[in-house]
């Protein structure tokens, strides 16, 4: 069953991927979905048979590499996380397969399409299943690769090769601090198998091991300190958290079903899972922890603030992942591992809904984006204003919503938590909370309510160069989805309202012990799974507070009297400005990183590589044998008296030679 897990995508990538071309579109969309939504149902079974039952287990797939004390197999490890993972990536995936029919139907290339979707699945499933580090980061690297392909997908457009090119570079900054996390595990434990480093770690970090235990001047627990942070360099990068954040928005370049995948329940979440995985090296670097906790906290807060203005519809939604990303690595910080990942398990369900509305909504309005060109879909589109309104209160935590017991959570937990940075991480969710519930509410209204903007014939067209003919759609009548793509939806929505309310008990309740069993691991002195169901009721309802002032603001500002929005951002226009431009951080990197890396690149390929280089090496010595071969060729004149001239004073120098080597 795992191995069919796992490889089902494998396989349909091959497929679609190699003879999509010779069976066509429709088969290639039929053999992907198929197999991946015989791989989700399998990961249901999978999640009750371990999780509720005594499933965990190892399946060795085989030995993978051996060089000196690095032996590497390729193993599935099967336990709670595993299946949780399991269920969330391939139950998306298989939701965004489906959806993808309709909304790629007019697209030439969607074999490549749903092939890179697949590949991004297959390698989203070994980074999860992963037995060691090793497997770990091929399968980081892989969806790392699917994502670049995918953002990029249509690479006519500038804009798109760009997006994909930042994504990947970005990227390459966490997974180069996430490679050497792995080299300082290996050094420090001589292994990168999880079940060789964990039972290790306790000894270690407490001195018993590692008592004389000496690295770049740190003892065993600033090494251990260090190896943490650095796995977490790789784990900002791929969560897109604070400074390593910046290409999450424009990877929304890519398709919308690509957004949906990547950017609200599978990749992104990666770094999550890797904090979660290695929970036992973590709970004994709370230096680390401290670190996590603040840079979760202020990218829930950093990225709620800028979602504030944004009116790029799939905008607004990236910047609310990157938000509840920052809330959950403020749940893994605090110790609240199963916290973090009940989140991450309900987020996928309430995102992914979000992401695929919006492309409903994009496809509806014949692919423009920009709310402010929307209003009043509402009546027209009324099926995907209802999965919107359903999204969204479970984005916001509407009481018994699927957030409302994951996101309520990691606020109760932040303040009953004594750890370092709790009081900072508490007032930056709760702030946070009030943020989202008005950029959420403020999209809905923009979109679907109010008077329509859509008959005005602005626009720009996302599919612009890629062969679709939609620039004359501008002034058509918006209008409902085909049932391919709001079936996907529907379902979504039915587990944006339940998953919250089924698993709250397994995920963090009293039967989170059982469930959980070793998979997550917690010191005996961290009890703030105990504690945070025994915070003051202010506390239990300051999300719900927040969540009633943000729908309120929001419906005072773009319902009753839309004419504030352009007063306040007329009265504060540097904040304004500010947020609209993201912080500024864009133009910062480039004036940091990008322009003199631009001026070194260019200086060592002009000066170093063509004038030193080249001109002393390749270019000088062809230059040199050119000047030598132009002066031989003057001496072939064509001229027999000038020949025989030269084979005379070839003889008497020969005759010459001979006479006084004979004298000698």
């Amino acid at each position: 069953m795992y191995h069919a897990i796992v490889f089902l995508p494998l396989l349909g990538f091959l497929i679609a991927g190699i003879f999509g071309r010779m069976i066509g579109p429709r088969p290639s969309e039929i053999v992907t979905t198929s197999f991946v939504a015989i791989a989700a149902l399998l990961s249901w079974i999978a999640l009750f048979s371990v999780g509720f039952g005594d499933g965990a287990t190892t399946v060795r797939i085989g030995n993978w590499m051996v060089s000196g004390e690095l032996a590497v197999d390729w193993a599935l490890r099967i336990d709670a996380l595993t299946v949780v993972m399991l269920v969330v990536v391939n139950t998306v995936s298989a939701l965004v397969h489906l959806y993808s029919i309709g909304y790629m139907h007019e697209d030439p290339s969607r074999s490549r399409f749903f092939a890179y979707l697949s590949l991004f699945t297959f390698a989203m499933l070994m980074l999860v299943t992963s037995d060691n580090l090793v497997q770990m980061f091929f399968g980081w690297e892989g969806v790392g690769l699917a994502s670049y392909l995918l953002i990029g997908f249509w690479y006519q457009k500038e804009s798109a090769n760009a997006a994909a090119m930042k994504a990947f570079v970005v990227n390459r900054v966490g997974d180069f601090g996430f490679a050497l996390g792995i080299f300082l595990v290996f050094y420090i434990f001589g292994s990168t198998s999880f079940d060789v480093i964990f039972p290790q770690v306790e000894a270690f970090a407490t001195g018993e091991a590692g008592a004389d235990f000496v690295f770049l001047g740190l003892d065993a627990q600033g090494t251990l300190t260090l190896a943490c942070l650095l796995l977490f360099m790789g784990a900002m990068g791929k969560s897109a958290q604070f400074l390593l954040h910046t290409w999450l928005p424009d990877a929304m370049e890519g398709p919308t079903p690509v957004s949906a995948l990547i950017h609200a329940a599978t990749m992104v979440t990666a770094g999550v899972f890797l904090v979660a995985r290695m929970s036992p090296l973590f709970e004994f670097a709370p230096t680390a922890l401290v670190v996590v906790t603040g840079i979760g906290a202020l990218t829930a807060f950093f990225a709620a603030t800028v979602g504030l203005v944004q009116n790029d519809i799939k905008r607004v939604i990236a910047y609310s992942t990157c938000s509840q990303l920052g809330y959950m690595f403020v749940a893994l910080g605090l110790g609240a591992y199963s916290v973090g990942i009940f989140h991450l398990f309900t987020h996928a369900f309430f995102k992914a809904l979000l992401f695929l509305g919006a492309g409903s909504v994009i496809h509806a309005m014949h692919h423009e984006q920009d709310m402010r060109n929307m209003g009043g879909l509402g009546k027209v589109i009324p099926l995907t204003a209802l999965m919107m309104v359903i999204g969204t209160i479970a984005l916001t935590g509407f009481p018994f919503t699927a957030g409302y017991y994951s996101k309520d959570a990691i606020i109760e937990a932040a303040y009953a938590s004594s750890a370092g940075m709790s009081d900072v991480a508490f007032v930056a969710v709760v702030i946070a909370a009030l943020f989202t519930s008005f950029y959420s509410w403020r999209l809905f209204f923009m979109t679907f309510a109010g008077k329509a903007r859509w008959g005005e014939g602005h626009g720009h067209d996302a599919h612009a160069g890629h062969g679709d003919d939609h620039a004359h759609h501008h002034d058509h009548k918006p209008h409902e989805s085909p049932p391919v793509m709001m079936i996907p939806l529907i379902l979504l929505a039915i587990g944006s309202l339940v998953a919250g309310f089924l698993f709250k008990g397994v995920f963090i309740g009293d039967g989170y012990e059982a469930f959980w069993g070793d998979a997550l691991y917690t010191r005996p002195d961290n009890t703030i799974l105990v504690d945070l169901h025994y915070v003051p009721a202010w506390v239990v309802w300051s999300p719900f507070v927040m969540m009633a002032i943000g729908f309120g603001l929001a419906y005072w500002m773009y319902v009753r009297d839309t004419s504030v929005p352009a007063r306040i951002a007329q009265e504060q226009p540097l904040v304004y400005r500010f947020l609209l431009n993201k912080w500024y951080f864009d133009e910062l990197y480039d004036i940091i990183f990008v322009r003199p890396a631009k001026r070194l690149g260019h200086f060592l390929w002009r000066t170093g590589d063509g004038k030193v280089i080249d001109g002393m090496g390749p270019d000088g010595i062809s230059a040199r044998v050119l000047d030598t071969t132009s002066w031989v060729v003057r001496l072939q004149t064509g001229y027999i008296y000038h020949y025989a001239f030269a084979m005379l004073v070839g003889a008497a120098a020969l005759v010459t030679w001979y006479l006084i080597a004979g004298v000698r």
